[in-house]
């Protein structure tokens, strides 16, 4: 099987080796067939596109929509070097999963509004599938609705033109959208389990997703929730687009 590449763009060490390990284990994936390349600390190589089966980028602490004078030298290179990926990836409708800050980077270079209007803070949140979504085969064996972890300062407030819906919530009307057949955007993690969102909350705990005072209640408002569900699209993703 060609592997699979995990872009990632978080700078804790703990954090980002998490992230890599559970799209490992919902994906059913060996090391070997999930490329991990860490942005904050290793340039964007040229990639071929028929060496891969698929991208993933996952969650990061840049928050894409702030004015780029408050943003770090490493996260322009790292926005500059995502959207020439994207560039290549759209026109070839070509498989991506975006989850969290990969949903905004997906949005953003396709015009939408990205902004704080939905933000949310680190949580459980119900996620309701719309009829596209249930139709869609990354969402196949998928309830109606059901709870998964969000935590994020931005959100997409308009979808960008072209995308197609999937699932939304109450507090954050854009929780998941497909862009041609193949590219798709999550605002909620769905790799998201509860010992990795209670390492999350640990890590960020200062970082502006809750008030640290209240961190004891936040963790005990996850410590219970079963998030089965959203890592389903996980393993879809990966049952989908597996190519030799």
């Amino acid at each position: 099987m060609k592997p699979f590449l995990l872009l990632a763009t978080r700078p804790e060490d703990a954090a980002a080796e998490s992230e890599y390990e559970a799209f490992l284990r919902y994906g059913g994936l060996a090391e070997r067939e999930l490329v991990w390349l860490r942005l904050e600390s290793t340039p964007l190589p040229p990639l071929d596109l028929d060496d891969w089966s698929g991208i993933m980028l996952g969650g990061s602490p840049y928050t894409s929509s702030v004015p780029d004078r408050h943003k770090s030298d490493t996260q322009l290179r790292v926005e500059h070097e995502l959207s020439r990926l994207l560039s290549v990836l759209i026109p070839a409708d070509f498989p991506f999963l975006g989850a969290c800050y990969g949903v905004g980077t997906l949005a953003r270079y396709l015009g939408a509004r990205l902004d704080e209007t939905y933000a949310e803070p680190i949580s459980a949140t119900t996620i309701e599938v719309t009829d596209d979504g249930a139709a869609d085969p990354l969402l196949a064996g998928m309830p109606p609705s059901f709870e998964a972890f969000v935590g994020h300062k931005e959100a997409v407030s308009r979808l960008p033109d072209g995308a197609v819906l999937l699932a939304r919530g109450e507090a954050c009307p854009v929780q998941m959208f497909r862009v041609g057949q193949n590219l798709y955007g999550t605002q909620f993690h769905p790799e998201l389990d509860v010992p990795g969102i209670l390492e999350r909350i640990r890590i960020y705990r200062d970082a502006g997703y809750f008030d640290p005072a209240e961190q004891a209640q936040v963790e005990a408002s996850v410590r219970d929730v079963d998030v089965s569900a959203p890592q389903r699209i996980v393993t879809n993703f990966v049952a989908r687009y597996a190519r030799d």
